[in-house]
């Protein structure tokens, strides 16, 4: 597959919540790899996971891999720019921290992943957030 298209991924983190560095780039990389699991499953017996990948989702996985880390200041953000990107029919996922470290055992809702999908697709929904 041949194509001048750029393909990226953004990342949409919650800044209000103040977390750790660590605990972002751990979120941010559950909300990564979730997009792409959602595209596959796992056979019977769990010894092989395959993915049916869009155009752009294997242009990105066999490319540049970029990836971008924006930033909302609120839950309500958060859930906007997912109710957003699934309207578009681009690929989301959306991160539900159990709170067992930072947040006093309530689940938090922390970021997403939009994307892989053209970066035009993307852009649409993430281009006016400030970056992370």
């Amino acid at each position: 597959m041949t194509t001048d298209r750029i393909a990226k991924q953004v990342i949409v983190m919650r800044k209000d919540l103040n977390m750790r560095k660590g605990k972002m780039i751990a979120q941010g990389a559950h909300a990564s790899l979730r997009v792409i699991l959602q595209a596959g499953s796992a056979n019977a017996d769990k010894t092989t996971y395959s993915i049916a990948m869009t155009e752009p989702m294997a242009a990105w996985m066999t490319g540049r891999f970029l990836k971008i880390a924006v930033s909302v200041d609120s839950e309500a953000a958060l859930d906007a720019i997912v109710e957003k990107a699934t309207a578009a029919g681009v690929p989301v996922a959306s991160i539900t921290d159990a709170g067992m470290t930072e947040f006093h055992g309530v689940p938090t809702k922390t970021c997403c992943a939009v994307g892989p999908a053209w970066a035009e697709d993307v852009d649409a929904i993430t281009g006016g957030l400030p970056l992370l």
